[in-house]
């Protein structure tokens, strides 16, 4: 059976809960809820398990905290044996507006901690799906952004983004990369729509 690793970086902890740095544990959280599973606390993080038409998909959200991330992509890539082109990470972007994404299926962790500790353990040549969470924080503020939760209405922004990342995981694992980037990358240049608000009179 083909199997896959699909892991949202993020920080465990209730202090982390709905922090924009913590945007791969909220797709994962969405894609798992779509898959009817549930995550158990296993070596590293925490665990589900789905099939999508005969592949077998292993959602991974690392407990090691965001600067040691590789540590559990590494080890659950040799636990199960999954080959690195089918890995995809899922990480926040601040060089992306709220609502964006863009897949990529390699390159630099653009200063991202997480990216980076994972190039360090295994390189650049994997796919990474980049969630938009904006950079409107001062010089300096960066830090204090990334580890600050969302408002609602960020939340409601952020809800269509994380819809079509569902959708992209899925076509990762049913349909590869190059053609889940043709699809989706166009969509992802823009945040996505939301629905209108009612004026309040």
């Amino acid at each position: 059976m083909d199997k896959y690793l699909i892991v949202g970086l993020g920080n465990p902890g209730d202090e982390y809960a709905q922090t924009r740095h913590n945007t791969g544990f909220m797709v994962l959280d969405a894609f798992a809820k779509a898959s009817n599973t549930v995550f158990s606390d296993r070596c590293y993080g925490y665990v589900a398990e789905a099939s999508l038409r005969g592949r077998k998909v292993f959602l991974l959200k690392p407990t090691t905290y965001m600067n040691l991330s590789g540590n559990a992509v590494r080890y659950w890539l040799n636990q199960e044996h999954i080959d690195q082109s089918r890995l995809l990470v899922v990480s926040d972007d601040v060089a992306l507006p709220l609502g964006a994404f863009r897949l990529k299926g390699n390159g630099s962790n653009g200063g991202h901690n997480g990216l980076g500790h994972i190039q360090q353990l295994i390189g650049q040549q994997y796919a990474r799906l980049r969630m938009g969470i904006g950079s409107d924080y001062p010089l300096g503020g960066q830090i204090d952004w990334v580890l600050g939760r969302y408002s609602e209405e960020e939340l409601r922004q952020l809800q269509p983004a994380i819809d079509t990342a569902v959708k992209m995981i899925e076509s990762f694992v049913l349909a590869g990369i190059d053609i889940t980037m043709n699809q989706f990358n166009k969509l992802g240049k823009k945040p996505a729509p939301t629905a209108p608000q009612e004026k309040k009179i």
